[in-house]
């Protein structure tokens, strides 16, 4: 510590915050004088400072925190006209810390790489927050796909070294893409909601940046074998990371692989291996050169939602999805993702306050999706629902054989209920032509897409610095359907067995007739490419009672569809085959915020803002697969986003109380399902893509986080959250499709790709109706012990209450209550259909998770554990669910929910795990 006297009279606190171990300089190191409203952020260089002439004289304490970090508190002497510059101030990594936000990831890790109903699960974008609440949201919260303020991260935006990896087709991070690379995860910068972030204007879920430069990394290795029994059986990793050497060479390396035959879910195999390169050269004081690379292809079966009466007879843990082949359980659908990421990263210092970092990132590789397909066959699925009691007890006056029948169907789906593959194989066999009846199909996803950015960041004073970006996206991706295996057969035809005979079932009208083979394109095959560029400038000011920032975005977005087959139903010229007209959209975004000081203790933080998107690309088209029509009135999507915070702060308790508000309007959304009610009537039967746009919603409510150091070695923490999540208006629909064009007639007067008739688009009565989404509400109390022996333990209780099923669209426009002649049903009674469309609310549930760890330093080796046990007390919970659009018609649904017997098309719902557990061993070096 060194001071000298100033001819001003303002006091002055600064230094330099570096790595004990590697001297590296620290960012964003949180440095606050004791009970006063005075802090400060280090930047990049590690550097802090305080000023003015209202700082508290005397005898003071300075006190220095980051998530990762042991805290320190620094006395110092203030007194103006002075300068205290501490150079350096050393800080020391909190291992117990590191290991705990290690073993966070990789739990949640295991939520993300879930499938059907947890793709919005938005805990990845919280790991990094130091926040009591997020904390609790990221880690106990999410196994319920709980989502904060509603929100699912297509709101947010992921980052690695500054490059967006949302991906254009539905806005989505893609998590299996760097899914088991963990141990290099760590040093992530989150802002929450719009908040002011220094690489990009970010959205209303938040903003997560990860850090993945080689000289960023602190010297060492790590070696870990971790056990569970949520998604994957075993993990082994290890990873090694050089540190800068005095030539300026830095290197991070790991590998790691997860295995297992079986998840919690039967039938859900595991395999996935990962690789993880970075090489960094610092050319002199002001360049470096980072190169990165992200290897990690998976592959793990999936399991889907099923019905009350599935669950019944079954339990949460059945997969319709396997069935044993030569003993071994083989599941037809099967998720594989290999895109590996490379990424060049320049870092210029262009002077002591100003700093340009450009990047450009490359992505490949392939999505694919297997299924069967069984064109004109009986579904062979284990749970088809004529294989269930439900359906055998459909009828009134039910004979004693109709339950003999019954049992006997119950009793075989729960002795087996499970996908026969062999019967496949001997259907195959039994063929007139040798060709297969059934077959596996996968559907690909091929993206290549270049990414660029350049983001410019300058101080301009001790309390302005302003932040500038530009970002560029190229996107080519091909689609389309391959065949994996024909299960015994000796070719497949390559026609739509569900269409009248003619030209209409051709896939590809200019190649009829075609027989294809293991590995050959099918079906459907098409091009979408999309660029997208943008930027954004921000200025942000700190001062010693008020820090605020203002911020502005715009974006311009291109899509087009190529059809590379011209498909039988939509032959017409130009309306499958070649380019479809381009879509282009304009987005733009304002944003802004302050933070007032009321006094070192008591903060008040607002932010706000208000953006345009452009729809993602899955919901631009809408019947991608076999045409280019696009979506009728398609425009950006428009959201308003406030929040008000009230916080405090002192050595002992921490809190956070928000109140929230977010409005979506003009939001579109597309699905895709058969129905036997398209047109209104009981026997109108297709399949159809379901296209809704005009979408408005409303997400509003509170957030409270709490914790209280009451012990040095024992904290007590609390959150909680009422939300509340519903439509606020009545959008746009209708139904687009092979059979829909042609057989029923909505679209009649169609002139071209892009027309749709008015006499085929209905409103849908959504208002009012819940978002579904996760528990709009959820309570957590627990405690932390951390003994000074470096072991701890947490435990949480949690409640979770205000879920709702997902409501059928269809069921909620006039189709519901008219007859094929436009009329309503002579049997219509509003009492009745009031009673059939209310929402379904799901029970309240309660939950208790475990975690905890262990370490000894044995030499130069840090040796220890992590663990966690949630729901220990193994309770059984639906986390979402959604109804069945097959038979939509009031008449259908009277019928329905009026069995006695349950409902043979009945809601099907996502449930939670039992009991699961992880355990992680390691070793630091």
């Amino acid at each position: 510590m060194c001071s000298f006297t100033m001819h001003a009279q303002d006091a002055i606190v600064k230094g330099r915050v570096v790595d004990t171990n590697s001297s590296e300089a620290i960012q964003d190191v949180e440095v606050r004088i004791q009970s006063s409203a005075f802090s400060s952020i280090t930047d990049a260089q590690g550097m802090f400072s305080i000023t003015s002439t209202n700082l508290p004289q005397g005898e003071q304490v300075l006190l220095l925190s980051k998530q990762g970090y042991l805290a320190q508190r620094v006395p110092i002497t203030i007194q103006n006209g002075t300068t205290i510059n501490l150079d350096p101030i050393f800080f020391e990594v909190d291992l117990t810390e590191v290991e705990a936000q290690i073993g966070i990831i990789s739990l949640s890790d295991n939520e993300l790489d879930q499938d059907e109903g947890t793709s919005f699960n938005v805990s990845g974008l919280l790991q990094a927050s130091r926040d009591v609440f997020l904390r609790a949201a990221a880690y106990d919260f999410s196994a319920t796909f709980f989502r904060p303020r509603g929100l699912d991260n297509a709101n947010g935006k992921v980052l690695i070294n500054g490059l967006e990896m949302n991906k254009l087709y539905n806005g989505r991070p893609q998590w299996a893409n760097w899914g088991g690379v963990n141990d290099v995860q760590r040093n992530r910068e989150f802002t929450m909601g719009l908040k002011a972030n220094d690489y990009s204007f970010g959205d209303i879920a938040g903003t997560t940046n990860m850090v993945m430069r080689a000289s960023q990394y602190r010297k060492g290795g790590r070696v870990s074998y971790a056990t569970a029994n949520k998604s994957y059986q075993g993990r082994v990793m290890g990873s090694y990371h050089s540190g800068l050497n005095k030539d300026g060479w830095a290197y991070s390396v790991l590998a790691a692989r997860r295995f297992g035959n079986e998840g919690y879910i039967d039938g859900t195999s595991y395999n996935a291996n990962s690789f993880f390169a970075s090489v960094e050269k610092k050319i002199n004081e002001e360049h470096s050169i980072n190169f990165m690379g992200v290897y990690t292809p998976n592959r793990r079966g999936k399991s889907t939602a099923i019905t009350d009466e599935v669950y019944r007879l079954k339990g949460r843990k059945y997969n319709p999805n396997w069935g044993y082949q030569n003993g071994d359980k083989r599941n037809s659908r099967i998720k594989e993702v290999v895109e590996p990421i490379l990424m060049l990263n320049h870092y210029w210092k262009i002077s002591e306050n100003s700093n340009l970092n450009t990047n450009i990132g490359y992505q490949f590789g392939k999505v694919g999706n297997s299924r069967l397909d069984y064109g004109g066959q009986r579904n062979p699925a284990g749970n088809y629902y004529q294989r269930l009691p439900s359906y055998l007890l459909r009828h009134e006056n039910l004979t004693s054989y109709d339950y003999q029948l019954a049992y006997e169907a119950e009793q075989e789906f729960i002795n087996d209920g499970q996908l026969d593959w062999e019967s496949l194989y001997r259907g195959n066999s039994n063929t007139s032509d040798g060709n297969s009846a059934y077959v596996l199909q996968e559907d690909r996803n091929d993206d290549n897409q270049l990414s660029l950015n350049t983001i410019f960041n300058t101080v301009l004073n001790e309390n302005i610095t302003l932040n500038a970006a530009i970002n560029y996206k190229s996107l080519k991706s091909e689609n389309f359907a391959e065949i994996t295996d024909l299960l015994g057969g000796a070719g497949y035809v390559d026609f739509d067995r569900f269409g009248d005979g003619g030209i209409e079932g051709e896939s590809d009208v200019l190649n009829p007739g075609r027989i294809v083979q293991v590995g050959d394109r099918y079906k459907y095959n098409y091009e979408l490419n999309a660029n997208v560029i943008s930027g954004f400038a921000q200025g942000q000011f700190k001062y010693n009672e008020v820090d605020f920032y203002l911020a502005a975005n715009v974006e311009k977005t291109n899509y087009q569809r190529t059809g590379i087959y011209q498909n039988g139903y939509f032959a017409e010229q130009g309306r499958s085959l070649g380019d479809s007209d381009e879509l282009d959209f304009t987005g733009f975004g304002v944003k802004g915020g302050f933070t007032y000081k009321l006094t070192g203790r008591h903060l008040i933080d607002v932010n706000g803002g208000y953006l345009t998107k452009a729809p993602t690309l899955r919901n631009s088209f809408a019947n991608a697969r076999q045409n280019n029509d696009l979506v009728e009135g398609i425009t950006e999507e428009s959201v308003k986003s406030v929040d008000v915070s009230y916080i405090f702060r002192s050595p002992i308790v921490k809190a956070r109380l928000t109140g929230y508000y977010a409005g979506f309007e003009d939001a579109t959304d597309i699905g895709f399902f058969f129905t036997q009610n398209a047109l209104g009537g009981d026997d109108n039967t297709a399949f159809v893509q379901e296209i809704v746009t005009g979408i408005s919603k409303r997400n509003v409510g509170v957030e409270l986080g709490i914790e209280a150091q009451v012990l040095p070695t024992f904290k007590i923490k609390a959150a909680a959250t009422v939300g509340q999540n519903v439509y606020t208006n009545n959008p746009n629909l209708y139904l687009s499709g092979d059979d829909f064009d042609r057989d029923l007639g909505v679209a009649d007067n169609i002139t071209d790709g892009n027309d749709i008739a008015t006499q085929g688009v209905r409103t849908v009565a959504l208002e009012d109706y819940h978002v579904s989404g996760g528990p709009e509400r959820a309570y957590q109390l627990g405690f932390e012990y951390r003994d000074p022996n470096f072991w701890w333990v947490g435990v949480t209780t949690n409640y979770f209450s205000n879920a709702y099923v997902d409501v059928s669209n269809l069921r909620r426009t006039s189709d519901f209550y008219t007859d094929v002649d436009g009329l309503p049903y002579n049997d219509y009674d509003e009492n009745v259909a009031r009673g059939l469309l209310k929402q379904e609310e799901l029970d309240d549930y309660f939950l208790v998770n475990v975690i905890g760890g262990k370490s000894w330093k044995v030499k130069d080796y840090y040796v220890g554990f992590f663990a966690s046990i949630n729901n220990v007390l193994d309770q059984e919970y639906k986390t979402g669910g959604f109804e069945d659009s097959r038979r939509a018609s009031y008449r259908q649904q009277v019928e329905e929910q009026g069995r006695e017997n349950g409902p043979v098309f009945g809601s099907r719902y996502f449930f939670g795990s039992g009991t699961t557990y992880y355990l992680n061993l390691y070793v630091r070096f």
